[in-house]
């Protein structure tokens, strides 16, 4: 309840949720709680906002939950000279969808911000997507297929954190993931397979290595692009890595088999492609 206000970008993210309720059960107790919850609405600092005479700046997110907009502007209105600016966004606390404030405030105290270079480094990227999702929750309903889902996304994120694999973004029915290395992310999406099998699933998988490109928790670049075009000609089942993850495995007590030349949309040549043998690690 307390996120649906505070933070509801992050309903429905149920590592975060669990971890949320945890830190409210060890930081305070229900009577402290209400005792906090009456000073606040006791607060009231109008009458000072106009005898502040330094710099201020003042942020809020368009789409506040808590704090209406018009309470920041008013705050902005009354301390004279203050900078308003309407940040993007529904999350009351600032340290989620930071970035935007960040720049704002790194502009208000030394006058420039920073044009950050993206941060190139080698990873491992994989792609998971369930086959014939359309198919699967047309054919339980919509119910149903949530709960599904549900239990897909736990039983990935379990085997996520078994690997150490990072999770750096969820689409509906697919998980982009990066790992530190292609052996990690061969026998995590091995397993991976056969997990998903228990609900009654399949997806595909796509595996690289390459140079990709860094910024805050993000990672793009054309390594990721091939990552993603490899993983959309996997099978049913099946686990298919560029020549690159191949080569950087040889050695290993993993086989593959390969699947020949492949053209990838929008990459330019021809790549050597192969399939994970399965239960021959």
């Amino acid at each position: 309840m307390y996120l649906e206000n505070f933070a509801p970008s992050l309903v429905g993210d149920k590592r975060y949720e669990e971890w949320f309720a945890k830190l409210e059960r060890l930081a305070v107790s229900p009577g402290a709680a209400v005792a906090l919850v009456r000073m606040l609405e006791q607060m009231d600092v109008r009458d000072i906002l106009p005898t502040i005479r330094v710099p201020t700046l003042v942020l809020h997110k368009r789409g506040d939950r808590v704090v209406p907009l018009e309470e920041g502007k008013y705050i902005a209105d009354h301390v004279p000279g203050a900078r308003f600016v309407e940040l993007p966004g529904t999350d009351h606390w600032p340290w989620i969808g930071h970035e935007e404030a960040v720049e704002e405030i790194q502009e208000f105290l030394t006058g420039m911000r920073d044009s950050a270079e993206p941060e190139r480094a080698l990873a491992t990227v994989m792609f998971v997507d369930i086959v014939d999702s359309t198919r699967h929750a047309a054919q339980i309903g919509d119910r149903r297929w949530a709960d599904l889902l549900e239990s897909f996304y736990a039983v990935v994120r379990h085997e996520l954190d078994r690997y150490r694999g990072r999770e750096v973004d969820t689409a509906g029915d697919g998980f982009f993931v990066t790992f530190d290395g292609p052996a990690r992310a061969i026998r995590c999406a091995t397993t991976l397979v056969d997990a998903v099998e228990g609900l009654g699933l399949q997806v595909r998988i796509g595996i690289h290595t390459g140079e990709c490109e860094r910024m805050a928790d993000k990672v793009g670049g054309l390594g990721v692009v091939i990552g993603a075009r490899v993983g959309s000609l996997a099978g049913p089942g099946e686990i298919l890595v560029s020549r690159t993850v191949q080569d950087l495995v040889v050695g290993s007590d993993m086989r593959f088999q390969q699947r020949g030349e492949h053209e990838l949309k929008e990459i330019s040549g021809k790549w050597e492609l192969y399939a994970v043998v399965r239960g021959e690690r």
